[in-house]
């Protein structure tokens, strides 16, 4: 629970924010149109990105034990100044905007969820680096920490996809995402102490 749980919160407080790839699942969630193929190509390509950082982020710390402190403490700056992104941002107006054309094609909602997911350069500081760094932190639990931020994902793409219709009034507000800012900017400190301050 020590590493599954942190990875759970990691992976939510990064992936919930304001962006393309949100707002395009919101989108086909409003229309329900393709729901179930969009959640399962957002949530699974994370998977994939996460285990990829941890894998070969462990691989390269397991004959570089140096490289260890130098991530851990790129992970801290990094949630730190994600944290103070996200504090900022609660205290600027702003709302999703999920209006707009729909993508109906099969095929084209393939295209389009894999460019939101794969062109975005965010995703593998997210993925990739930050959560594979972070995880290898935890040595031998490191794979219960892939698994947090990867029911992270699923749950969040699910929650979004599938609720899109009955949360749209909440989401639509600029107050939901002031809330919503605050309470990832408690995490992403949070986890930034507990990186520094614990004894791996």
């Amino acid at each position: 629970m020590i590493a599954l749980l942190p990875g759970l919160l990691t992976g939510l407080s990064l992936i919930i924010a304001i962006g393309a790839q949100n707002a395009f699942v919101i989108r086909q969630g409003l229309t329900r149109k393709h729901v179930l193929l969009v959640v399962l190509i957002c949530a699974t390509s994370d998977a994939f990105l996460i285990v990829l950082g941890i894998a070969g982020l462990g691989t390269l710390i397991a004959g570089l034990p140096w490289l260890l402190e130098i991530i851990r403490w790129f992970g801290v700056a990094y949630l730190t100044w994600f944290g103070l992104k996200s504090l900022k941002s609660a205290f600027t107006n702003q709302s999703l905007d999920a209006s707009g054309e729909q993508t109906s094609s099969p095929k084209r909602v393939v295209l389009s969820v894999l460019g939101f997911t794969f062109l975005n350069p965010h995703v593998y500081l997210d993925t990739v680096i930050l959560l594979g760094s972070i995880g290898n932190q935890f040595g031998a639990d490191k794979w219960w920490f892939a698994l947090g931020a990867t029911i992270a994902s699923f749950l969040w793409f699910g929650s979004i996809g599938f609720g899109a219709r009955s949360a749209a009034r909440f989401m639509s507000k600029p107050v939901f995402w002031k809330v919503l800012d605050l309470l990832i900017a408690a995490v992403m400190f949070s986890i930034a102490t507990f990186l520094a301050l614990y004894t791996f």
